[in-house]
């Protein structure tokens, strides 16, 4: 295996870590964000996050594809937002953070970055690990152990791996011709799902309440997009800044809106007659109980594949925030500490923890919170129009031009922790009525029962950088100017 000269090619390893990319090296299309974000969100996950608009927000499968609607292209047209800025600066995201909250405030939004995608990892990679153990007891009569268990927690993060590590060309590449493979295999095995339908039960449902559609929304936005909002620079720093700005934004929204509509819509419509699905401790095996038994290969091997082009976006985001963090080794190797880390959340959740789904959504509820913040501030600051300095973003020293206050940038530091204490005031995460992890005291109020302390988050942390944030086309206490060019981009 070779090592790609330019950093970027199908099938070398990419040697560029988090450096921004210089315009010589830029290449692509906009329709590239279409395939990465398609191919992140065909995994069988979004059935049970549809599943629980029906069995936890009692709405009808009307009201929980307008949700689905809503919130899934509105939380991805955030994430092609704020990946403008990756096309305009050419690094990471979380390094481009840099120049926002300073060399040493960023650590923490870091931190809380490089908790969410090694979370998502463990998830995906325990959902992925039980398809394959169903897959080969279904094929070879194989039964589950603890071996076989840790051989396909193995399988699955080598093959993660050899994607991850290989770089974002390999990846850009994949994305496209697994989406076609895995989306058709995936329209097969919904075809049959809806089969089983209860239909009759399907129609009869009576309308949710209001607050329902609203936490619902809520709900979606969360475990879908904004979980992937500081990621979106990363698959975005290799195109040519002449691209406009609102290609971004309906590539990534079209390109993870059409199938989470579809998996999340159709996941409400399974709990419309089996509301199992959404509290199962094994959701691949609860969905291939729904199928003809002649199914079951397909259906394991689609979920299998979808699961890994998720997965192997989150690892190789992992790696480059983990090198932003301060990890001074060279990106494929962060990548491959990031998958043992992996391996051992998947062993504990599969061989010792007692519940899937609730350490799942109890996961997104309270991450949401410190990420929703981080993009309120960042949001408004790409709106200031932010001109990104790529040697002050890899100077981590006090010579820095954004070093601010001893590597502090208090406006946006300031901001994103009253945001968060904002927004946990408003939420409550827990597994069950009796398994309460945290409530926040204004967790029974409106906006807490409706779980939107995440928005309380992201509309505090926009609103305190915008007071005591650097004006647009003023000078910043960066030396710098802010003129309104991400906005120009965005009108293109």
């Amino acid at each position: 295996m070779t090592v790609s000269k330019t950093n970027d090619r199908v099938g070398a390893i990419e040697t560029r870590g988090i450096e921004p990319v210089p315009d010589s090296e830029r290449h692509g299309q906009a329709g590239q964000m279409f395939w990465t974000w398609f191919a992140a969100n065909i995994s069988i996950l979004g059935l049970p996050l549809g599943a629980t608009l029906v069995a936890f927000r009692g709405l009808n499968i009307w009201q929980a594809a307008l949700v689905a609607l809503v919130g899934s292209f509105g939380s991805f047209a955030l994430v092609g937002a704020l990946s403008m800025a990756g096309k305009k600066g050419g690094a990471p995201a979380l390094t481009l953070s840099r120049s926002v909250f300073g060399q040493r405030g960023n650590a923490g939004p870091t931190l809380i970055t490089w908790m969410s995608r090694v979370g998502w990892e463990t998830i995906t990679t325990t959902t992925a690990a039980y398809a394959l153990l169903a897959l080969l007891d279904t094929a070879f009569g194989v039964t589950q152990n603890t071996v076989l268990t840790l051989v396909c927690l193995l399988v699955f993060i080598v093959c993660t791996l050899l994607i991850s590590g290989l770089g974002h060309a390999t990846i850009m590449w994949i994305n496209k011709w697994a989406t076609v493979v895995f989306g058709v295999l995936n329209l097969i095995v919904m075809g049959f799902l809806v089969a089983t339908v209860d239909w009759s039960t399907v129609l009869h449902t009576s309308a949710g309440p209001t607050t329902g559609v609203i936490a619902g929304i809520g709900f979606i936005a969360a475990g879908t997009g904004i979980g992937w909002a500081n990621a979106g620079a990363d698959y975005a720093r290799y195109l040519p800044r002449a691209i406009p700005g609102r290609r971004l934004v309906v590539a990534s929204a079209f390109g993870a809106g059409i199938p989470l509509v579809l998996l999340i819509s159709l996941g409400s419509l399974l709990a419309a007659g089996d509301a199992s699905l959404a509290t199962a401790s094994d959701p691949v095996a609860a969905i291939n109980a729904m199928l003809p038994s002649w199914m079951a290969i397909p259906y394991l091997i689609a979920a299998f594949g979808g699961l890994l082009m998720s997965n192997h976006l989150s690892t190789y985001s992992a790696g480059l925030t983990m090198i932003t963090l301060g990890l001074r080794v060279p990106r494929a190797l962060a990548v491959a500490l990031d998958v043992v880390l992996m391996f051992a959340g998947g062993i504990y959740f599969m061989l010792i923890a007692d519940d899937f789904y609730g350490p799942f959504s109890t996961f997104l509820t309270l991450l949401a919170v410190p990420i929703s913040a981080w993009i309120g501030v960042i949001a408004v600051d790409s709106l200031r129009g932010r001109d990104y300095d790529p040697e002050a973003l890899m100077d981590t020293t006090r010579t820095s031009r954004y070093w601010y206050a001893g590597g502090f940038h208090l406006p946006a530091v300031i901001g994103w922790a009253a945001a968060i204490v904002a927004g946990l005031l408003f939420t409550k995460a827990a597994t069950s009525a009796t398994d309460v992890w945290f409530a926040g005291p204004l967790a029974d109020t409106w906006f807490g029962v409706n779980g939107l302390g995440w928005a309380v988050a992201m509309a505090v942390g926009a609103a305190v950088y915008a007071l005591f944030g650097p004006r647009a086309g003023a000078p910043g206490r960066d030396g710098g100017t802010a003129t309104p060019t991400t906005l120009q981009e965005a009108g293109r």
